[in-house]
């Protein structure tokens, strides 16, 4: 039986190297927002496939030349997704004469303005069910596992997890102009169950070997990832060479969203076997050694 557990400082110090730039970048850069948080205005518009190559450039320079910022997207071989700040109806008439004198006629597909007031309210919304969901999570595995440390590691391996998604996004902003809005939500969100799931099966596994066999709490940990890591390998690769084909071929507007699961994806199947049972372990030798007691002691 490997020894896993002998090398969990520096499975700790990995995970460390990885976050810290993110949180670095969190501390000074932060995140950047789409106009699901900030409001603006989202244009979707098809035009001709002749005119498509130039497409973009030409809508740049209408948006330039009525002082207005701009960012302009391909959403399929001949639409442009363009995020601007807010235009009201004379703006938008304006506009598209002017792009009509560039592009030709083109079709409208949509147009949606969302007000700053309605995205902070949406930023409020997220948050609060980060908080809710990771709340939940804690409570039921405590209560499922009779013990309050395999909800509370759980939760740990799960900020860890967010973190890294937070980090590599907020990097990402910085340095490529990449925004968050409710899709990074939805992909956090399903980190955060990916995460908890993944853990429940070695916490199970764990449990159910202590329950078989007199075994110290470290050597149980490491026969139950010896016996799920390629499970839990194989299960994630599923998933990953998906979203990698996803990712190359589902268009710009699905792009950083499937980029967010399949970062979540691999950090979530990492700390639920590097993460969360080497807590299991510290957990347990801290509430020998410090004399834990209440919900903290590890029984």
């Amino acid at each position: 039986m490997l020894k896993f557990m002998r090398l969990k400082w520096l499975y700790f110090m990995i995970s460390l190297a990885v976050i810290l730039p993110g949180v670095f970048s969190l501390v000074f850069f932060g995140l950047r927002p789409s106009i699901d948080f900030t409001g603006g205005t989202l244009w979707e518009i098809q035009v001709s496939s002749e005119k498509f190559s130039l497409a973009s450039t030409a809508v740049r320079n209408v948006f330039e030349a009525k002082n207005l910022p701009a960012e302009v997207q391909t959403s399929e071989s001949d639409r442009l997704l363009i995020k601007t700040t807010s235009i009201d109806a004379p703006q938008k008439q304006s506009l598209a004469t002017a792009l009509k004198n560039e592009l030709g006629d083109f079709t409208e597909i949509r147009f949606e303005t969302l007000g700053p007031r309605l995205g902070a309210e949406l930023l409020r919304k997220a948050a609060l069910a980060v908080i809710l969901a990771t709340l939940a999570i804690l409570f039921y595995v405590a209560y499922r596992f009779k013990n309050f440390a395999f909800g509370a590691t759980a939760i740990l391996a799960m900020f860890h997890d967010t973190l890294v998604l937070f980090g590599v996004f907020s990097l990402l902003g910085y340095f490529a102009g990449v925004e968050v809005g409710t899709l990074f939500v939805t992909a956090v969100l399903t980190t955060l169950s990916f995460s908890v799931h993944d853990t429940i099966v070695v916490f199970d596994r764990i449990r159910e070997i202590r329950r078989k066999a007199d075994l110290d709490l470290e050597e149980a940990v490491d026969q139950a990832v010896g016996e799920t890591l390629v499970r839990s390998l194989n299960n994630s690769l599923t998933i990953v060479f998906m979203l990698l084909a996803l990712f190359a071929i589902g268009g710009e507007t699905l792009r950083w969203f499937v980029l967010a699961l399949l970062v979540g994806t691999i950090s979530g199947t990492y700390s639920s076997t590097f993460n969360a049972a080497p807590l299991l372990v510290v957990w347990r030798k801290l509430s020998v050694k410090h004399g834990w007691r209440g919900i903290l002691r590890f029984h």
